[in-house]
């Protein structure tokens, strides 16, 4: 998919509705792969996957007090005892249908559709998934909006709960072996405070050891190291619809480096997303078939911004109002990419 420029272009796979390519100024920004079949064999980090049927980490791998029960789910969190990112085989590693071409909202753009069938992954009812990404260019910038809708269909049940977001890696130097020398600024300093199983605690705090939202830093070779929950809007556990896709977006975080001068701005309608600096990333070597060796990437080889809801919103009562979606209503939200060369 094109967004009229001849350099900036984005290619998309069905398993997972992933994202593939983001090339500006023709230079991909996303970790990837090659061939198709690594995302199966070689992708246990998530690479460009739309992550459901929840996002990020539910508490105990429990969910108490849904439909008047309880649902144990996957334990797939290292060494805590939580459920990660939709299970041991979430969305991201299903095959969605599509790319089918669509124009959405007067753009070019593609749509995929997933339908979860009640008890995958151990989530109640039947729910149907809707990926739209959109490309187009703007005062000269690359733009990628990625658009969620989910419903639930069957009548196994009453309620469920529901987050997506994409996980992709970018890497705004592509080619070196890390992120090193990325400048960051983000749009909040606030973040949910984590318990030591990495599950937040409920307390919304300032960050300890990065500067104030809009001011910038600079990734090092270690430090600092971040996987949390930035929190744009505090109140959203009583505020935020179910809904967001006609909220305005604001803006989550911008990276960019010195040595590309290329630039990238995630926007969201989302109250929260998850800023990693990819310290546990490891990407094994691979081979293609024609015998070409892809070498293994380590750790702070990528970032991964994800936008979504508060983490465990699912597994808490006083949160779930941001996630639980009944019969006859939709969750979606709205993400917009853009990304330039100086």
């Amino acid at each position: 998919m094109s967004a009229t420029d001849p350099q900036s272009a984005f290619t998309f796979l069905s398993q997972g509705a992933l994202i593939r390519e983001f090339t500006v100024a023709g230079l991909n920004i996303v970790q990837s792969f090659p061939e198709a079949k690594f995302y199966k064999t070689h992708n246990d980090v998530y690479l460009g996957e739309t992550i459901g049927r929840t996002t990020n980490r539910v508490k105990g791998a429990k969910i108490e007090n849904l439909n008047g029960r309880t649902y144990k789910l996957a334990v797939n969190d290292g060494d805590n005892p939580n459920s990660l990112h939709g299970g041991a085989r979430g969305w991201g590693k299903q095959d969605f249908e599509g790319p089918q071409p669509v124009n959405r909202n007067g753009k070019e753009g593609v749509q995929f559709r997933y339908l979860s069938k009640d008890g995958e992954e151990a989530y109640p009812g039947t729910v149907e998934c809707f990926v739209w990404y959109t490309a187009g260019m703007e005062d000269g910038k690359t733009v990628l909006e990625v658009e969620y809708q989910v419903e639930l269909v069957g009548d196994e049940c009453e309620e469920s709960v529901v987050g997506v977001t994409n996980h992709s890696y970018f890497q705004v130097n592509p080619g070196a072996p890390t992120t090193e020398g990325t400048v960051v600024t983000l749009g909040t300093d606030n973040y949910l405070e984590l318990d030591a199983h990495q599950v937040p605690t409920g307390n919304i705090t300032l960050f300890p050891s990065i500067p104030p939202a809009g001011v910038s830093f600079t990734l090092g070779p270690t430090e600092p190291t971040i996987d949390d929950c930035f929190v744009i809007d505090t109140a959203a556990p009583t505020s935020c619809p179910l809904d967001t896709r006609n909220l305005p977006v604001h803006m989550l975080a911008n990276i960019s480096h010195p040595n590309t001068g290329l630039h990238l701005e995630i926007h969201s309608t989302e109250p929260a997303f998850q800023f990693y600096t990819g310290d546990g990333l490891y990407i094994p070597e691979a081979e293609t078939d024609d015998g070409v060796k892809i070498p293994s990437r380590g750790k702070r080889s990528g970032i991964a911004i994800e936008p979504s809801r508060y983490v465990n919103c699912a597994g808490r009562e006083d949160w779930r109002g941001m996630c639980r979606l009944r019969k006859g209503e939709l969750w979606g939200a709205r993400s917009v990419y853009r990304a330039w060369k100086e």
